[in-house]
């Protein structure tokens, strides 16, 4: 057997994982932050990273593999396949203990050759970090950008032979590109600001790495479509159907939901493990609703607090 190998997670390795997380990015964030505990980055502490559910989803929904080194479980590593030729590398952590044996370096390799059809990876790392630069510079990773708090790196291997796509012909009338087939068209690195697309058939196409800042999308199919590690700040989301639509791991700070059903079936939401401390219902039907095993502490129903209901329901039921 390898000295280091890789194995597809499972949801039964993630209560392993979770603590070798909490262990390297406890120690991350010991190391670069220790002197602004007001600061945070979110390379260095990602979100959920010490959270089994948040493991769960993961190990459920992207590549998420298990990292050993002489048989020992040591780390792991998650990638997203985008599209036909681009992967990202979401985390990679290794035990601190275990860290200085090229462990890291031999899982990214292994990865690149666990997805060999993948001819551009892509990372981000804190500008903190300045370790991870050169890690990563010396796996043949180049920056394509940086700000103040985040670099962002590349690697693009050569396309086999076999692999180059032959160059279609495209004519344009005035501004306008018109029934032509772009199936299986990769674009890359083009500016297509203010571009219209209609009547459009996209099934199954892949946004990614892309700024879509300010776009719309009306009237369109998006069944079944997967939307992980957007950024939707100040979006507007109207006249919807998310019906058995699933969200997980989302930040809705400041968010605000009005005029709200929940379709013809009137199939009930469900809220698990989310926390909501401080949030507003107003002239809602929450007829059905229930809430079970949840803190209520301050929580208000016409301004009279739920534990005093509570204590009046108990009062009565006693008296019975």
């Amino acid at each position: 057997m390898s000295r280091i190998t890789i194995e597809k997670a499972t949801i039964q390795d993630e209560e392993a994982l979770t603590n070798i997380k909490r262990k390297v990015f406890g120690a991350e964030k010991e190391k670069w932050l220790s002197y602004a505990e007001d600061v945070v980055d979110y390379n260095i502490q990602p979100p959920g990273y010490d959270s089994i559910e948040m493991g769960k989803y993961m190990i459920h929904e992207l590549n998420y593999f298990k990292i050993f080194y002489q048989e020992v479980l040591v780390g792991g590593v998650i990638v997203t396949l985008e599209g036909k030729r681009h992967g990202r590398v979401d985390r990679i952590f290794v035990d601190s203990d275990y860290q200085g044996n090229g462990i890291g370096s031999a899982a990214i390799r292994l990865i690149e050759e666990k997805f060999p059809q993948v001819k551009s990876w892509e990372l981000e790392t804190s500008s903190r970090q300045l370790n991870n630069h050169a890690f990563y510079e010396k796996l043949g990773y180049k920056k394509v950008f940086e700000s103040e708090d985040e670099f962002c790196y590349e690697k693009r291997l050569q396309l086999d032979a076999t692999e180059e796509v032959e160059t279609k012909e495209i004519h344009i009338q005035g501004d306008t590109l018109r029934q032509f087939d772009l199936s299986r068209l990769q674009v890359e690195q083009s500016n297509m600001t203010e571009t219209d697309f209609y009547g459009i058939n996209g099934s199954h196409s892949t946004f990614s790495n892309s700024n879509l800042k300010g776009a719309q999308f009306s009237n369109c199919n998006l069944s079944e479509s997967r939307f992980q590690n957007i950024n939707l700040k100040k979006s507007l989301i109207a006249d919807l159907n998310l019906s058995h639509s699933e969200f997980a791991h989302v930040t809705f700070g400041g968010t605000y939901f009005h005029d709200t059903t929940l379709g013809e079936e009137g199939e009930p939401i469900i809220f698990e493990r989310c926390v909501l401390k401080g949030c507003q219902f107003k002239s809602s039907n929450l007829i059905d609703v229930r809430l079970i095993d949840c803190e209520t502490e301050g929580m208000r129903i016409n301004n009279i607090l739920v534990k005093d209901l509570l204590d009046a329901y108990e009062i009565v039921h006693k008296k019975r």
